[in-house]
């Protein structure tokens, strides 16, 4: 596992620049081939490849980066300016299982920071950092769009809805000891950082269709409209020169 040295330097890990096995390159042009499909210019898939990339080793190592320019016919400097710029790309190993919490405003004040603070002790990491055992990374996240379910916790971008610091410990303790983990809504347990990366490459895991993805917060607003008979301005409604009631 790479990491940072007191002077800040990363330790680059030997799988970083050693070649694929014949097998696992084999296979990631086989996988890449379909992926490069699906765009009228295959320089188009550097996002879901990056995500393959990903499945493989657990972050974007330079020979995966030198996969990528080799198979889009990119420069090397082109594949690590975008992976470097979006966050979901890691350049130094990842855990098994990102956490990450919203410490965004009504997050924040709903208990947030506290969340993050207090896991983060026990965990004895920071922000972007891994625990010893490779199993967790910690994150702080802005707004995850659950704003109703504040303050809200994230898995491999699972969602755990209305956390305190002694719920999410609780996940990470979980997580860690390699028990399966329900989010609070949709798939019915969280997967690992890799197997997240390669449905996040485009291909299904059969999965998507489980739990529920709205909540009853989410909705809540939606009922009300729906008993009272309000409609949206300009939707067709005579009760009202602008449509409303």
């Amino acid at each position: 596992m790479s990491g940072h040295d007191a002077s800040g330097h990363l330790h680059v890990s030997p799988e970083s620049k050693a070649p694929y096995a014949a097998d696992v390159l084999d296979k990631l042009h086989v996988d890449a081939a379909e992926v490069i499909s699906r765009y009228p210019q295959k320089r188009s898939a550097l996002l879901p490849l990056l995500h393959l990339v990903q499945s493989v080793d657990g972050y974007v190592t330079g020979r995966g980066v030198s996969f990528c320019a080799e198979v889009l016919d990119l420069t090397e400097a082109e594949v690590s300016g975008v992976a470097t710029f979006y966050t979901q790309y890691k350049r130094h190993p990842n855990g098994d299982y990102t956490v990450g919490v919203c410490t965004n405003t009504l997050c924040a004040v709903m208990g947030g920071d506290l969340i993050f603070d207090r896991v983060s002790e026990h965990l004895g990491i920071g922000h972007d950092e891994t625990t010893e055992d490779g199993k967790i990374t910690l994150e702080r996240l802005e707004c995850n769009a659950a704003c109703d379910y504040a303050p809200v916790v994230m898995a491999n971008w699972e969602f755990f809805d209305n956390q305190t610091p002694e719920s999410t410990i609780g996940l990470v303790e979980d997580l860690r000891a390699g028990k399966d983990v329900a989010p609070t809504r949709g798939a019915a347990k969280v997967c690992t950082f890799k197997e997240v990366s390669r449905v996040l490459a485009g291909f299904e895991d059969g999965r998507a269709d489980e739990g529920v993805g709205a909540g009853p917060a989410s909705l809540l607003g939606l009922r009300i409209a729906n008993e009272r008979g309000w409609v949206a301005p300009g939707s067709g409604s005579t009760d009202g020169k602008d449509g409303s009631k």
